[in-house]
């Protein structure tokens, strides 16, 4: 490598490493991810508050059910109250709501499913709706079969839970399917590179703005060519964000193996197993490791560090030329509608990749090196032919080199360009100078 490339990206590592900023994302980035999962199921844990709702049941269809643990049903008696005056009943309680459910003519069903009406002075609570729509729903299925001869009860005890185990005989083996795994570990990874592309992209466009509008850089060509400059700063940013990676790759499986040494516990004791009767304790975890251990993980780390890296290089070269053809950052805006629209789009095809990865929106998008990072990854742990794999990140390494040159081109001209914002057809010409 370049001496000269050397230095700068040495210059620009340890710039950031040093900056306060990237010690606190280093730190709070495990911290912050780990709490976009653990929270919400910490917050689903909590007990509901405790919600009473009046009840005017002229037909008793509810039959004087009691409700549910945090939700109860207080009837009152249709004989001494009208709608009007369990309204005000409902007012002066205080409590949730009100449902009525009126009589109709002939206890006809259909009629009452489409009258019954749930009075609250606010929104209703989704899952309230959803247990009274569901007790309803079933007391007008029951009186359905009736009229139809048909015992509910009879019908109830038919009902049969079917689970399937499915096995996945790609390649010529035979392994269970881990479909939910693998989509989370698809959509994290493909994510992850979206997010990194853009945040550390960004960096290096502002970067070079501020290099530019503080003539620094009048200074630093003096000794070295833009386009060494350009690569040191592009490889020198890339070894911030890998080394930030591995720390939170690091720190992820240390928190791994935290869980499976103190949390599990007991429940990784063998010492009782051939007692009679032994039955290991919380199931769900064993499964959960037991199917953490079916993933080829070097395999997709190896993968996701390739399309990290290349499809990072790619794109900042590009905001690298961005930065150099304009003076202050408000002048990106109509830079970047273009390059975000491919990390855009890879966002929401890589949701259609997880749901059928071997299809040819998802083959497509996995090939073409604009948007082949993000939903490759999407398909990698679902084993991608070989040849695909390989296809993609030739285009990736190819489409890399071509970018970085013209990136350069336009680099090596805009980064003296001062007090004008260039049109698309003036940064063209740029392409075609001789430095």
């Amino acid at each position: 490598m370049n001496s000269k490339i050397a230095l700068i990206i040495q210059r620009e590592f340890m710039t950031r490493i040093r900056k306060r900023s990237f010690l606190i994302m280093t730190i709070l980035g495990p911290v912050l991810s780990a709490g976009l999962f653990i929270l919400p199921a910490y917050f689903a844990t909590l007990p509901p508050e405790d919600r009473v709702i009046v009840v005017l049941d002229e037909p008793v269809l509810l039959d004087f059910n009691r409700g549910r643990e945090n939700l109860k049903f207080n009837y009152l008696d249709p004989r001494q109250y009208t709608l009007e005056q369990a309204r005000q009943f409902f007012r002066e309680s205080g409590h949730y709501g009100l449902l009525y459910i009126p009589a109709g003519q002939g206890m006809d069903p259909d009629f009452i499913g489409r009258n019954i009406v749930l009075y609250t002075e606010g929104d209703v609570n989704v899952s309230t709706e959803d247990y009274i729509e569901d007790q309803l729903e079933q007391y007008i299925q029951k009186e359905k079969l009736k009229t139809q001869g048909v015992d509910p009860d009879v019908l109830a005890r038919t009902k049969t839970s079917v689970s399937i185990k499915t096995i996945n005989i790609k390649e010529g083996t035979e392994k269970e399917s881990l479909t939910p795994v693998k989509m989370g570990i698809g959509y994290i990874a493909g994510f992850l590179i979206y997010l990194f592309v853009f945040i550390y992209g960004a960096q290096i466009m502002r970067g070079v703005i501020e290099e530019k509008t503080s003539r620094i850089v009048e200074v630093m060509v003096s000794s070295v060519k833009p386009f060494e400059m350009m690569m040191g700063k592009i490889i020198g940013l890339a070894s911030v964000a890998l080394l930030q990676f591995l720390i939170w790759l690091i720190f992820g499986i240390g928190l791994y193996f935290v869980a499976a040494v103190f949390i599990l516990g007991d429940a990784m004791d063998t010492t009782n197993i051939s007692a009679p009767g032994y039955q290991p304790d919380n199931d769900m975890i064993f499964k959960i490791m037991d199917t953490i251990g079916q993933i080829n993980f070097p395999y997709i780390i190896g993968c996701f560090l390739f399309f990290f890296l290349f499809g990072y290089l790619l794109y900042a070269a590009i905001f690298a030329a961005i930065g150099s053809s304009v003076d202050k950052e408000s002048d990106t805006q109509q830079f970047m509608f273009p390059v975000s629209l491919p990390l855009i789009a890879s966002i929401i095809v890589l949701i259609r990749a997880l749901d059928n990865p071997d299809g040819p929106i998802a083959f497509w998008f996995s090939i073409i090196p604009f948007t082949s990072p993000i939903v490759m990854m999407a398909r990698v742990p679902f084993s991608v032919p070989w040849w695909q794999l390989g296809l993609s990140m030739l285009l990736l390494v190819s489409t890399f080199i071509a970018m970085t040159w013209l990136a350069g081109r336009i680099y090596g001209t805009g980064i003296l360009m001062y007090g004008k914002k260039p049109a698309l057809k003036e940064i063209f010409k740029w392409i075609t100078y001789r430095n």
